[in-house]
């Protein structure tokens, strides 16, 4: 295996492909850095390698995924009914409250920027593996294949949220900074048909990798690929093929299952996570815990809290309230508690959970009552219902209309998923029920505040890219 200083000169060769490519276009000649791909891609080791500097990347510096201040999971969560700020005058977060975004020159702008500045990070490294891989006639057709495959769900990955978070964004899908810098936005449509053409690979490319290497459930195998198309599908409204990839996933009852003990599924290699990401040890104590774990349960705590309405919606007799929501009783405020470790060393018990096995019978239960399939998408809810402690449906309301089932759902997905990945968030947006939801509690909420703006920054260096509505 390779050492760690050379896995992390092999994250640095990637780490200046991406400077050049994504950075400075205009102020830079054409970079030569055709000896520093031949040295990633010179054998089946370092190849790999890359891909494990991605992995790390998603967790150390990239803020949108790394679930820390700047994350997906604190910004959406912001965004929607289920966080909020600590102080009236909060700067960062209280404008993404608001839905009240600024563009330029303020910390909420410096945020957003952070989350889409590394989104596009992600996606250059991505590029750049993938180019790597091309033009290598040295590595595997196994490395080949699976490096391949990877790459391609983690683009596909990180352009589901920029397209779900803004709307119109430019489809990059070259290291070439020269065609990057100028690169004006692609439509939505244009973006999700990449996700798809991506994610279709990469569940081919993937086709033989079904386990987990070395029982860490931090690789990409093919049931993490087909976890998210079936979201994708979902989120297209294809409920047959939702239902038929969410399904492909649950029935691997070897690999996956629901676990009944809260406190075991955000553990590292829960049996109910898909993927998760591990943190990597940072600063002289090498500290080794979630930075969701580290911010809500550490110094930040304060700033980010769950909002009361939000809590109130959990009854008294579900054990998530009780497992999965902390209460500062001096401050008082609530906070999530799904991971409780905030300030460990050298003693790593939790992973960051990015996909996991209950979404997807969320998924097929959504899928299911689209269809008409009452009883089947009554039997997954309940699948979550009791393990909540929850009455369940098909005993109290065994004659429950299509409409109030889909509502049921909508609720369900709030209460389990709070607090992971924005799900609230892009839920409201896809189910076009945003400003009913939000209006009510948000006074200076308006239609085109669905999506972000794009950040100026990124305008200044590209004028190609026009601005949002609204903004």
């Amino acid at each position: 295996m390779l050492n760690k200083r050379y896995i992390k000169l092999i994250i640095l060769c990637l780490g200046y492909l991406l400077t050049i490519s994504c950075e400075d276009f205009v102020d830079l000649e054409p970079p030569n850095y055709k000896m520093v791909t031949e040295t990633v891609f010179e054998n089946d080791e370092t190849a790999m390698a890359a891909i494990t500097g991605i992995y790390n990347e998603l967790f150390s510096s990239a803020s949108f995924s790394n679930g820390y201040i700047s994350s997906v999971t604190i910004l959406a969560g912001m965004s929607s009914d289920i966080f909020e700020t600590t102080s009236a005058t909060d700067t960062r977060y209280g404008p993404f409250q608001q839905n009240q975004i600024s563009p330029r020159g303020t910390p909420d702008a410096s945020a957003n920027y952070e989350l889409w500045s590394s989104a596009y990070n992600i996606i250059y490294m991505a590029n750049s593996v993938l180019e790597g891989l091309s033009n290598s006639d040295q590595l595997s057709e196994e490395t080949l294949t699976i490096a391949e495959g990877q790459a391609r769900f983690i683009r596909a990955f990180t352009y589901f949220y920029l397209v779900n978070l803004y709307g119109d964004v430019p489809l990059v899908l070259t290291t070439d900074y020269s065609k990057n810098a100028v690169a004006p936005k692609d439509s939505a449509a244009k973006v999700h048909e990449q996700i798809s053409t991506d994610l279709d690979l990469a569940i081919s490319l993937l086709e033989e990798v079904g386990e987990y290497e070395s029982l860490e459930r931090t690789n990409i195998n093919r049931f993490v690929v087909m976890a998210l198309r079936a979201r994708i599908y979902l989120y297209q409204q294809n409920w047959e093929k939702a239902e038929e990839w969410s399904s492909k996933v649950i029935d691997q009852a070897s690999i996956y299952e629901i676990l009944q003990d809260l406190d075991q599924v955000f553990l590292k290699n829960s049996r109910e996570a898909i993927w998760q990401i591990s943190p990597v040890p940072v600063g002289r104590r090498q500290t080794t815990y979630t930075r969701e774990g580290y911010f809500f349960r550490g110094i930040n705590s304060s700033r980010v809290v769950l909002s009361n309405d939000f809590v109130a919606t959990i009854s008294p007799e579900d054990k998530r309230l009780a497992h999965w929501v902390g209460y500062n009783s001096s401050r008082e405020f609530y906070f999530p508690q799904k991971y409780k470790d905030g300030s460990s060393s050298g003693n790593i018990t939790e992973y960051s959970m990015v996909l996991r096995l209950a979404e997807q019978y969320l998924i097929r239960a959504e899928a299911r009552a689209m269809q008409g399939n009452l009883p089947g998408a009554i039997s997954d809810l309940d699948k979550l219902r009791n393990r909540a402690n929850l009455e369940l449906i098909a005993n109290t309301l065994p004659g429950i209309s299509q409409e109030d089932l889909l509502e049921e759902i909508m609720e369900e997905r709030k209460r389990e998923l709070f607090s992971e990945w924005g799900h609230r968030w892009l839920d409201l947006k896809r189910l076009q029920k945003t400003a009913e939801v939000l209006k009510p509690i948000k006074p200076l909420w308006q239609d085109t505040d669905i999506f972000y703006p794009i950040p100026e920054e990124e305008r200044a260096k590209n004028p190609n890219i026009e601005q949002n509505e609204g903004y």
